[in-house]
C-alpha cells in the first residue's frame, strides 16, 4: 500500500531541498527521522515534518504497520516564485526571484491484519 503527503510553496529552493531529499531516499522511515534529525540544513526541519505527516496519514487513515515504513518515493520540483526587487546603481531597481519547492512524499506499508468480526449467535427460538 503506498500513502502520500505533499507540501506545496516551501520557501527554499527546490535545488537546495532535493539535496536534502536525496539523504533520506529509499530509506525506511525510522532511519529518516535520525538523519533529518541530525542534518544542520534550514530544509531538514521542513522535510521531516512533512515526513511525519505522511506517517501520521499511514498510521491513523490506512492502519499500517508502523515497522513496515519505508519510503517508496520523494519528489522535489520548483514551486511559485515571488518577484522581487533591489537598488542598483544610478537609480534603477534589479529584479530577483525568491525561489520555493514542491515536495511529495510517498511511504510504502503493508496493511494490519485486521481481527475477523464476531458472528452473531443465533437466537434460539423460544414457544
Amino acid at each position: 500500500m503506498i500513502v502520500k503527503a505533499t507540501a506545496n510553496g516551501l520557501r527554499i529552493s527546490s535545488r537546495k531541498m532535493g539535496l536534502i531529499a536525496s539523504l533520506v531516499r529509499n530509506r525506511t522511515v525510522a532511519d529518516a527521522e535520525v538523519i533529518l534529525d541530525h542534518t544542520p540544513k534550514k530544509g531538514a526541519k521542513q522535510l521531516k515534518k512533512l515526513l511525519m505527516s505522511a506517517k501520521a496519514n499511514a498510521l491513523n487513515n490506512h492502519s499500517a504497520k508502523e515497522a513496515t515504513l519505508a519510503i517508496a518515493n520523494i519528489d522535489v520540483g520548483p514551486g511559485p516564485s515571488m518577484k522581487r526587487y533591489r537598488p542598483a546603481a544610478r537609480g534603477r531597481a534589479i529584479t530577483f526571484k525568491r525561489h520555493s519547492s514542491n515536495v511529495t512524499i510517498s511511504l510504502e506499508a503493508e496493511k494490519k491484519q485486521s481481527k475477523p468480526k464476531a458472528k452473531a449467535k443465533a437466537k434460539k427460538e423460544t414457544k
